[in-house]
Parts: structure tokens; sequence; C-alpha cells
């Protein structure tokens, strides 16, 4: 893929505040080293231990909502390395995270593994899938044995960025927290294997 139109990760915002902070260099090397916009074999391997995540959705005024997911390990799946999928069971029937997305399909996803002490970040663009067809286009996902009653509905989301969340802040019993460290191994290093996997936008930033 060609690196040339690819515009810089971060919004205008990002980039404003790390303008007038001084911290421009330092992001960039988070973008390079750490954002992609694919799950990486280390990553797929993450979401398939996890038993819990929080969905970050929005309105069509930008009204936000923060809801978290549970489930047996696995219940988020990769379906290909752009592309997740999550059943969502019964609920209060207020459908808060489904309805933004009927309107607002940009999602945000945050997995926290506390044994680990380390995070994922995940983004992109979500859509509902009812079961019946969930059944029919992804049997190997939609059909594997669970307990409790089957998901109404499924979403999946098209990923757009992925990206660590750092282990330096993780509470942790062994030893006391170094906050704010710029120490790499104390930080997680490439936990998820980013440095040497390609992304559209791995080559130095132009002038903003």
């Amino acid at each position: 893929m060609s690196t040339d139109a690819v515009p810089q990760p971060g919004s205008a915002g990002e980039h404003l505040l790390q303008d007038m902070y001084g911290t421009q260099d330092r992001a960039d090397r988070f973008y390079q080293e750490q954002m992609l916009d694919v799950l990486t074999p280390r990553m797929v391997e993450f979401l398939g231990r996890q038993t819990q995540m929080i969905v970050a959705t929005a309105d069509a005024d930008g009204h936000p909502d923060a809801s978290v997911r549970f489930g047996e390990p696995g219940f988020v799946a990769a379906l290909d390395d752009r592309t997740l999928t999550w059943p969502e069971l019964r609920g209060n029937g207020v459908m808060t995270t489904l309805g933004n997305l009927v309107k607002n399909p940009w999602t945000h996803l945050m997995f926290l593994d506390a044994e680990e002490r380390i995070g994922l970040h995940l983004r992109g663009q979500a859509s509902i899938v009812e079961a019946a067809v969930m059944a029919e286009d992804h049997p190997e996902v939609a059909t594997r044995p669970s307990t409790g009653r089957p998901p109404e509905r499924w979403v999946i989301m098209r990923l757009i960025s992925s990206y660590i969340h750092c282990r330096k802040h993780f509470p942790r019993a062994d030893a006391p927290i170094d906050w704010g460290t710029d120490d790499v191994r104390a930080k997680g290093g490439d936990y998820f294997g980013a440095r040497d996997t390609p992304s559209p936008w791995d080559v130095p930033p132009t002038a903003r």
C-alpha cells in the first residue's frame, strides 16, 4: 500500500496540543512504532483470552456513551486482520450502544488485561448484524457452543486503528508503580509486535 496519500494518524485536537506542548516528536514515535491499521497475530491471541471489553460510542450529536461487555474467553472474535465481531446478548432493552451505532458507526473498544498488565485499543466503524444473518455468513463464530441465551444479534467492526495501552500505570502488587516513566520495558515494550508490522503511516510525518 502506498503511504504517500495517507495522513498521519491522530485528531486535529491531538496535533494542536502536541504542537502547543512540544510533544510532537514523542507522539510521532508512538504513531509510527505502536499504531497500526490491522490486528497482529499477538492481538488476535490477546483477544482470544479476554472476558470483558469497554465499548465507547456517540450519537449523531456527539453525545458519548461507554458501556462494558462480558463473555467467555474469545467472545470478541477476529474474522480477519481488519475485522472483528462480538455478540449482543439480551439486556435492559434501552439499546444505547446499538442506538448510537445506527446513527454514528464510529466505535472505540478498550481491553484491559489485569493479569498481563497491558491493554489494547481498537477503533473502527461498526454495524449491527442479525443473528440469522451472522449464522449464515460466519457460522464458525455464530454457532460456537455457549451457555445461557444465544445472542440476539451481533456487531461487526471494521478496524481503522489498533494500538497498545502500555502497562506503566497498571496496578501491581509486587512493586511500586513507576509513574510517568519512559522506560520501554516498564511500559510493556512492543507487546503486540507492532514494530515488525507495516502500517500505512509508517513513514516520517510531513509538516503539519
